[in-house]
């Protein structure tokens, strides 16, 4: 056996190796492998193997790459956050309907300009790779140049990304809304531009059924018939009140989900942000038509939204990934996402084990996204986004690390106690484009 390759890294890896429907089947598909040789071809990897099989594959005894006190994860997957809205993460005392009003519509305002958006798309993407996250789902603003700027920057990285411009016709500020005419054309627009140019994708994005008219999500419906391979990407029951306006507006629809579903928007790649508050027949939809859901527990959480039913949800058999949700979100950290997830299970009674946390993120993600064939575990082929943690970089750390008896204590441990300290480095496409040591350098 030979294996062509343009670099290799000794360390020791985990992820998961099959999409699966149960914790139990997640536990049974994860791959631990203590001392361990990647090898990449260019930004493809071409295989994973145990330190005793792959050390026969090297060129020469020592080339590689040595993360030997490192524990190397595939890259994390952020299926919902909005990056407009990073300067205005922490925003003090409202609920949804209100916090929209008062903080985000005025910040959002601000993407009219293309070098604020170019400015804070750059420092966007900083903040996803300093904390290990390689592909992202994000909302733009109702400005195309916002969506421009973000994959202009994405593009110069390599990232795989996927973003559209929001759609938003009604109940919002006369600033920031639009005919469904302009929406359309702006949209089918920055299609044509950006959909499958390298790794970047194209998500329709309507905000929510509160700001769409019949007409806009017509719009919408007729650009994913005209393009079927682009993502959905919106919000679905995230709050009581958002819930009984969305009554009040279509009462014609049986439920929140009901609206999306008229509109022909379920499906494979559409991905509905939070999902709190549903009935069991928008379940049983989001099943049927193999929706993805995004559970974003730091935000709920922020927002006094409310809990995420991830039992339920695993139950179903839903596609579900986790999103960091910034700006409502507190942190674009996975590992304190995690935590956060772990806690809003226990509140209902459900233990969300290490196993199954970092799947969600990881290869549960991508599937989610309808990515897992190309992203979210270290098999052979697909592409080389990964993340190297350094597990224990705090006395506290280092002293529950010690006495961590197996890879999943150790793994539970990394995703309560840990934050963007542990983030070593992140690869993208192959190639490190964010290390700690820069930020030491700085310092």
């Amino acid at each position: 056996m030979v294996i062509n390759y343009t670099q290799a890294l000794r360390g020791q890896f985990f992820d998961i190796t099959q999409v699966g429907a149960s914790a139990q089947n997640l536990a049974t598909n994860a791959r631990h492998i203590t001392d361990g040789l990647l090898f990449l071809n260019g930004g493809t990897i071409a295989a994973l193997l145990p330190w005793d099989e792959g050390q026969r594959m090297l060129r020469n005894e020592t080339d590689y790459l040595d993360y030997r006190d490192k524990l190397i994860l595939p890259g994390f997957v952020d299926t919902h956050l909005h990056y407009p809205q990073t300067e205005m993460i922490g925003a003090y005392g409202e609920q949804l309907l209100e916090w929209l009003q008062t903080y985000t519509f005025p910040v959002e305002s601000q993407y009219v300009s293309h070098d604020h958006a170019a400015r804070m798309s750059a420092f966007f993407l900083s903040q996803l790779l300093s904390n290990g996250t390689t592909t992202a789902l994000v909302f733009g603003t109702v400005h195309p140049q916002s969506v421009d700027a973000l994959f202009s920057a994405a593009e110069r990285v390599g990232m795989r990304m996927i973003a559209g411009k929001v759609m938003m016709d009604r109940n919002a500020p006369d600033y920031l809304t639009e005919t469904p005419e302009q929406s359309y054309q702006q949209t089918r627009d920055l299609i044509l531009r950006w959909h499958k140019r390298g790794r970047l994708n194209y998500a329709l994005t309507p905000r929510f059924a509160p700001t769409s008219s019949p007409e806009l999500l017509s719009a919408v419906q007729k650009l994913r018939e005209e393009f079927p391979d682009t993502w959905v990407h919106t919000h679905l029951s995230e709050n009581s009140d958002e819930v009984e306006w969305v009554k009040a507006l279509w009462p014609e629809h049986a439920s929140y989900l009901g609206v999306y579903h008229h509109y022909k928007l379920t499906g494979k790649r559409s991905v509905f942000a939070h999902g709190i508050h549903l009935q069991e027949c928008e379940w049983d939809c989001l099943q049927h038509t193999d929706s993805s859901v995004a559970f974003c527990p730091t935000s709920n959480l922020f927002l006094g939204s409310g809990l995420f039913n991830l039992k339920q949800c695993m139950q179903k058999g839903v596609r579900m990934g986790i999103g960091t949700d910034v700006g409502a979100g507190t942190t674009f950290n996975m590992l304190q996402t995690l935590a956060e997830a772990y806690k809003v299970a226990q509140l209902q009674s459900y233990r969300l084990c290490a196993s199954e946390a970092f799947y969600h993120a990881t290869l549960g993600g991508a599937h989610a996204l309808d990515l897992d064939t190309k992203i979210g575990n270290f098999q052979a082929g697909k592409e080389a986004d990964f993340v190297v943690l350094d597990p224990a970089v705090t006395p506290l750390q280092k002293l529950r690390y010690a006495n961590s008896r197996d890879i999943y204590e150790k793994l539970f441990v990394l995703m309560t106690l840990g934050d963007d300290r542990n983030i070593w480095q992140t690869w993208v496409d192959g190639k490190c484009v964010w290390q700690r040591e820069m930020l030491e350098v700085a310092a």
